[in-house]
């Protein structure tokens, strides 16, 4: 028996336990500390705090994983320890316990090779969204591999605590009354101060992203995001009062051509255009799943992925400096439909109370379009569904079962199976769902009435699997062969519709929901924002390469003063080829909220923090200013205005 066997008695097995969990975790650490080696600070002050703050967590999220099993050591009466079920008990539960972990170790991994990050508010999804997330693993990995090799991890690490007489010891030893209140009252003081006093944002001491995240402990940072994945903005950030946001906001959203229709909190404006309307054209918008702009030959890259693309850059209006306002499909969605910026933590798509919107359908519907949204896999998925559906569009998407309710208000339609040639764990690939929309558009056009069809892409996801034959990267090797598959779907979608006889009024619109990658070492990567957007179908002499810094929540006021429309806004987002348009743009993480001007960059955290830098594009490196008190109150209005109408329902 070895000392700590005998030290511990009745608390053996427990102890082995909780050290176990801490080496692993440090082990785990340390590796992602390698992985990002390159980006990661090495100074020996800041590697030792990473690792301490890493098992402050640590040690928070093992009293919290071991208070069951304390309550149970407090009460089994001594006369039953050793007895046939409490090693029958024992045993089963540290089994289940160890290999939930050591699952859980792995898909910390993976995790972190998708979003450079600890788990977050996207793990939580991850576990509501079942079908989609189990396909997709069983897509992307060898699943009986990976679950043979934590049954084997699992088998050594309790071989080694049986070894180590960590059983036995457990099953011969008896602890006194006063023993065991003594270590439940421990466990209970350990796991309250955690529970009350203890953050996540503490882990974020360091100016390095990468520092931070790896000081995190991954089953503290799920509960954590949880638990706050909704954010009062005023409550966590630094405010102003309401009636100097709005001011400064009225000011910058102000134009010749819009009048404000309502007093006190509002933005609600009549935009007119001196121009006639041009006739109602039709309006074909595809939101590209991951498009980043560096996959792009416009934008340096020079893998000769986005032929068609960079091809369509030259005959469009294409939209050279425009950026993401977040790093999720959803936050996309918001930006595109309601033209606002990013409120702080879930998306309005995922949030309660996000039906009857103000939202572009409504400026089409104004007009009498038909409106539909086209979605490959099923639109439950991140309530993409209830949302859409609850804001006027009718639902074409795959229609497979949900355990959730979409609470849809209009029109749900399936995409049966004999209209699908491919698909993966997200839904039906890009050529499909293509060719759905298609066929809906040449029945709208029998009917005489303009139409607006939003069709989300799913081919640029992990699995990244497509058709085979179409391209010459085979299917399920890398991003690169996903987003070259999708380019050649868009080209597809343009030799059809060219058919048409609807095409000659109808205007394409593409513009990527966020960029593939939003990892770095600053508290903001930038470049990973930055998108392309394009509106094609114009007459040739209006293409034109738009250089001007924009944000996604600026796309439809521009389109929409192409067309010289008279319409009610409610919209963040400003005609970005006016000549009084100031340049800036707004994006964020669920925690991160970020004004852009030019170079300069303010961000807004959680914890009423603010940090203020100046961008270097050449190196997408942050320099730290000192703060500009009217560009921060510039920032704060974005987002407290944005956020109160939101939540006091002003955007209905």
């Amino acid at each position: 028996m070895n000392k700590l066997s005998s030290k511990y008695g009745r608390y053996s097995l427990l102890m082995h336990f909780i050290f176990w969990f801490l080496i692993l975790s440090q082990f785990l650490r340390i590796s992602f500390f390698l992985w990002q080696y390159s980006e990661v600070s090495w100074n020996i002050i800041d590697l030792l705090r990473t690792l301490l703050t890493g098992l402050f967590f640590d040690f928070g999220t093992v009293a919290f994983i071991s208070i069951c099993s304390v309550l149970y050591y407090t009460v089994m009466p001594n006369k039953w320890v050793g007895s046939f079920l409490d090693k029958i008990l024992i045993y089963f539960f540290t089994s289940l316990t160890v290999f939930i972990l050591v699952f859980t170790f792995f898909a910390e991994l993976t995790f972190w090779d998708e979003f450079k990050t600890r788990f977050n508010f996207i793990a939580v999804d991850y576990l509501i969204y079942t079908h989609e997330v189990v396909a997709n693993i069983q897509q992307s990995y060898p699943l009986p591999v990976l679950i043979g090799g934590v049954l084997l991890l699992t088998f050594v690490f309790l071989f080694i605590f049986y070894k180590r007489g960590a059983f036995t010891t457990t099953f011969t030893s008896k602890a006194s009354l006063k023993t065991r209140l003594s270590v439940l009252f421990s466990t209970i003081c350990i796991t309250l101060f955690f529970g009350f006093f203890i953050t996540n944002n503490h882990a974020e001491w360091s100016q390095n992203r990468y520092n931070s995240e790896i000081s995190k402990s991954g089953i503290y940072s799920f509960f954590a995001a949880f638990r706050n994945n909704q954010m009062k903005y005023v409550d966590f950030y630094t405010s102003i009062p309401n009636d100097k946001a709005f001011g400064l906001i009225k000011k910058k959203l102000a134009d010749p051509n819009s009048i404000y229709t309502r007093k006190d909190y509002s933005i609600h404006r009549k935009i007119t255009d001196s121009i006639p309307s041009l006739e109602n054209k039709n309006v074909v918008f595809v939101l590209v799943e991951s498009l980043s702009g560096s996959f792009l030959k416009e934008f340096g890259n020079k893998e000769n992925i986005t032929p068609f693309l960079d091809s369509l850059a030259q005959k469009s209006i294409f939209f050279e400096n425009l950026y993401a306002t977040g790093t999720r499909t959803v936050r996309g969605m918001e930006a595109v439909t309601l033209c606002i910026p990013p409120t702080p933590g879930q998306s309005i798509v995922k949030r309660p109370d996000n039906q009857n919107l103000y939202t572009i359908c409504s400026v089409f519907k104004s007009r009498k379009y038909d409106c539909n949204f086209f979605y490959g896999g099923d639109g439950y998925f991140d309530n993409m569904n209830a949302y859409f559906g609850g804001n006027g569009f009718n639902i074409y998407d795959r229609g497979r079962g949900s355990v959730l309710s979409d609470e849809i208000k209009t029109v749900r339609n399936n995409i049966n199976d004999n209209e699908v040639t491919f698909e993966n764990a997200w839904g039906i690939c890009d050529e499909d769902i293509f060719n759905k929309m298609l066929k809906v558009a040449d029945s709208q056009y029998k009917t005489g009435k303009p139409f607006f069809n939003f069709v989300m892409t799913t081919s640029n996801h992990r699995p990244f699997t497509y058709p085979p034959g179409k391209i010459d990267i085979p299917s399920g090797t890398s991003r690169e062969g996903a987003v070259k598959y999708t380019d050649f779907a868009l080209k597809e979608l343009f030799r059809k519709a060219q058919t048409k006889p609807w095409f000659k009024n109808t205007v394409f619109v593409i513009i990527a929901d966020h960029c593939a990658s939003s990892a770095g070492k600053d508290e903001i990567d930038v470049a990973n924002y930055h998108i392309p957007a394009f509106i094609v179908n114009f007459p040739e002499n209006q293409n034109q390469k738009i250089a001007q810094q924009c944000s996604q929540i600026d796309l439809w006021p521009t389109l929409f003063s192409l067309f010289h429309w008279d319409y009610e806004s409610d919209f963040f987002g400003k005609n970005v080829l006016d000549s009084q348009f100031e340049q800036r743009a707004l994006m964020g993480t669920y925690r991160k909220l970020v004004l852009m001007k030019k170079d300069k960059v303010m961000i807004l955290s959680d914890q009423k923090k603010q940090a203020f830098y100046s961008w270097n594009k050449e190196d997408n490196s942050l320099k730290s200013l000192q703060i500009d008190q009217s560009f921060l109150e510039e920032t704060i209005s974005w987002y407290q205005t944005a956020d109160f109408l939101f939540t006091n329902k002003l955007l209905q």
